[in-house]
């Protein structure tokens, strides 16, 4: 379950101010203790403002190919017509870094977009 960052912060004060122990509170309110004191962390090293939601993306894709080693496919592509369609590149000195067809899709995907 997300929570709202005002949610976070009344969390944080209310077990700040409990009588009980720290595992205690959070066992009544029902509050893993990783996930409290991921947002304490979150909370004293940046304040209120850490505490928001952010997209749950990452922020890299891993297996991107980059712009240049994919202009270099695309020339390839268009240089190299004697290839068996479902075969090419057949000599490419660019590291075979998936299937022939899927860098087929990608080039082509990345030259209309």
């Amino acid at each position: 379950m997300r929570y709202p960052a005002s949610e976070k912060i009344e969390i944080i004060r209310m077990v700040e101010q409990s009588h009980l122990s720290v595992r205690r509170t959070l066992e009544k309110i029902g509050i893993p203790r990783a996930t409290f004191y991921r947002w304490y962390d979150l909370y004293r090293s940046g304040g209120p403002e850490a505490l928001e939601d952010r997209a749950p993306r990452p922020s890299r894709v891993w297996n991107r190919i980059p712009d240049a080693v994919c202009q270099q496919i695309v020339q390839l592509a268009l240089d190299s017509r004697s290839c068996p369609r479902g075969n090419w590149p057949c000599a490419s000195p660019i590291p075979r870094v998936t299937s022939c067809r899927r860098l087929r899709f990608t080039a082509c995907s990345r030259l209309t977009t």
